[in-house]
């Protein structure tokens, strides 16, 4: 489909995954999918569009130019794609890195087609505005939704899971299998309890198999292996119980690792002590050498001691001279010519020697120590050949065991919890009973007030009233996130919840400018309510938070409006609208989608209390004053600002007038 511009191909270089994807012609939508991957580095022609350089540069990316000639790389590598463009971008990728690597990297997967249809479309706001893998204030994971989930004993899991939560799936024999799979570990939580142990013991795969292709590999790394092979039987056992597939145990692999490779082994690689004793006989026979020879060094010192009568004679080495005799200068008189010391250094506090028998046995044992490491390291290689033949094998393990250990993350969460299994409905029918937000649940834990979200077939939007504080903003996220869950598979936090399969999620939530690129708040909120109706389908869900507070009274109530209608009119889908625009209430008297709701307050002598829950109909007020008084400005400021809004509410006959005439013009019909 070449009405597709961007050709998007990257790959992870420890793991060895290479993925390609088609990108519409829309720049934010490219710039989202690469901040979405959390992308280092991206690689582009020397012409390719400086705006969009720019962009990436505020997101820390390291732009790389390349522009040499793909020759050189086998088109075989990519013959899967069936699609030149996409073959010839992931062409140049490889041949970047093989151009920086120096060498050919043996480890890279087939590239797989990102088909983005296949999954819930999030851009880079949707993400920050969830704060789905990372917070708003602190850009860190703890208190964002992949922090809530986490559960995993695998570092293969937990990069799974941000990448579960990044694109939930749309495809409904996917998410139904998904659901089953939590349903049967909640069931056979004992077994699912082992598991997790035997995952606790499995080390990072695919980063051991991307060290043997890139040469970092050492000998600790094949330990690690060769423990998280170890128990793989164990894993199997559990797997048969509960009526699963079961893995490749890699048994002539784990054997060889067993034979070979000493418990001890250091990271170096070239300094010997890698092999174990009985893996190979000539490195046993050159040991032997080694270890008699330092005997007969440790004895000839003795003998020396008694021989000459010094006592504080000592046998030293060092890389120059070898091995030597050191006497004390103190000593030194005490040496006979009969002795046969032959004077090799004198130095500030003693005298050194050598004789011909010590250095006869220094040639042996130095050539022991030198031949030992040269074919420890020659060995270690043969090894490492041996491991690379498994390297494909041990990736689809490695993406088998990161699956489980996700999907059973979920199932300790949706247990732990009390989360419910979705029904999935085949219609637009969303109903959601004392529906939670996972995380505030989390931290605030017995004071969580539940609310229910229900929009039928008839509904496309739900607009809410409510003062500020009282929870409008946590109620809509509470949705997006329950919607993400169960297209990642997952239970989510109700008692109840049918739910439809959504395509896009758009959020315009909270306030905020871009500094960098000049654009007030009022202008980043318009460019996001403009992405969302440009996009959005009648499968999607909008998040629409006070549109229209940047500008003046009347421009945003009037942008509010008809910012409802159109989606009420030609996109007919799913939307949450918060608004203080009490006037907008008014708009589902004529428009039979739009359902009113509001949260609900106590209003006392001494203040309010925010209630936190959600009810049909909407309020006429916004309690800003109280919410002021509850915040701590001066009772001055809030006196004043009681009189003013005396004042303002007596508004002048042409005020109301023109809000009256507002109020006629929302009912006029829009013409198509």
């Amino acid at each position: 489909d070449y009405n597709y511009v961007y050709a998007l191909s990257y790959l992870d270089l420890l793991s060895g995954k290479v993925y390609c994807t088609f990108i519409s012609h829309d720049k934010e939508k490219l710039l989202s999918e690469i901040v979405s991957l959390s992308i280092k580095e991206i690689v582009v022609n020397s012409n390719f569009d400086n705006e969009l350089i720019l962009n990436l540069k505020k997101y820390n990316i390291f732009v790389s130019y390349y522009d040499k000639d793909t020759s050189n790389i086998n088109r075989n590598k990519v013959s899967c794609l069936n699609d030149a463009k996409l073959e010839n971008n992931t062409l140049k990728l490889i041949s970047y890195i093989t151009f920086n690597q120096k060498k050919e990297i043996k480890h890279l997967m087939d590239p797989v087609i990102v088909d983005s249809k296949m999954y819930l479309s999030l851009d880079k706001e949707c993400i920050r505005n969830l704060e789905l893998v990372e917070t708003i204030r602190n850009k860190d994971k703890m208190y964002s939704l992949l922090w809530f989930l986490d559960k995993t004993k695998t570092s293969m899991g937990s990069r799974l899971l941000r990448e579960f939560i990044l694109k939930p799936s749309v495809q409904l024999d996917e998410i139904n299998h998904r659901h089953d799979l939590i349903e049967l570990f909640n069931k056979e939580y004992l077994i699912r309890s082992e598991l997790r142990d035997y995952f606790y013991q499995i080390y990072d795969l695919e980063r051991l198999v991307g060290k043997v292709s890139i040469n970092s590999l050492n000998g600790r790394d094949l330990l690690q292996l060769k423990s998280s092979l170890g128990v793989l039987p164990d894993i199997n056992l559990c797997l048969e119980s509960l009526h699963l597939d079961k893995l490749e145990t890699f048994t002539d692999l784990y054997n060889l690792l067993e034979e070979s490779i000493d418990l001890d082994a250091p990271i170096t690689i070239k300094e010997g002590g890698i092999i174990k004793e009985g893996y190979n006989a000539d490195l046993d026979t050159l040991k032997n050498i080694r270890k008699n020879g330092k005997d007969y060094i440790s004895k000839f010192e003795s003998e020396e001691r008694e021989r000459t009568g010094i006592k504080n004679l000592k046998v030293g080495y060092n890389k120059v001279f070898g091995y030597y005799i050191e006497v004390s200068k103190g000593q030194a008189d005490n040496v006979k010519e009969e002795f046969g010391y032959i004077r090799k250094q004198t130095i500030s506090n003693s005298e050194r020697f050598i004789t011909p028998s010590l250095k006869e046995k220094e040639d042996m044992i130095l050539n022991a120590e030198d031949k030992i490491k040269e074919l420890e390291y020659s060995i270690f290689l043969e090894i490492k050949e041996t491991v690379s033949k498994y390297i494909s094998s041990l990736q689809k393990l490695s993406d088998r065991i990161a699956f489980l250990d996700c999907m059973i993350s979920l199932s300790v969460v949706s247990d732990e919890n009390h989360f419910v299994r979705p029904t999935i409905s085949t219609n637009h029918e969303l109903k959601v009973l004392e529906a939670k937000h996972p995380v505030v649940m989390k931290v605030i834990k017995d004071d969580y007030v539940s609310n229910d979200i229900i929009m039928d077939n008839d509904t496309s939007i739900l607009m809410i009233t409510g003062p500020n504080m009282s929870g409008k903003s946590t109620y809509m996220r509470t949705l997006a996130i329950i919607v993400i869950l169960n297209q990642i598979g997952c239970f989510v936090p109700a008692s109840t919840a049918v739910l439809p399969i959504f395509d896009k999620i758009f959020t315009r939530i909270g306030a905020s400018d871009d500094l960098v690129g000049g654009e007030s708040t009022f202008m980043v909120e318009m460019k996001e309510s403009a992405r969302a109706l440009k996009n959005a389908t009648i499968n999607s869900l909008i998040l629409f938070d006070e549109l229209g507070r940047g500008t003046s009274t009347y421009d945003g109530m009037s942008l509010a409006g008809s910012i409802i209608t159109y989606v009420s009119k030609y996109i007919k889908c799913k939307t949450m609208f918060s608004t203080h625009y009490h006037e907008l209430t008014k708009m589902s008297e004529y428009m039979p989608d739009i359902k009113n709701v509001h949260v609900s307050i106590n209003e006392t002598e001494s203040g309010v209390v925010f209630l936190h829950k959600v009810l049909d109909g909407a309020v006429d007020r916004s309690y800003g004053i109280n919410v002021a008084l509850l915040a701590g400005l001066p009772e001055e400021v809030i006196d004043e600002a009681k009189k003013l809004l005396s004042t303002y509410e007596s508004t002048s006959k042409t005020e109301k007038k023109h809000i009256k005439q507002f109020e006629l013009d929302l009912e006029t019909p829009v013409k198509d």
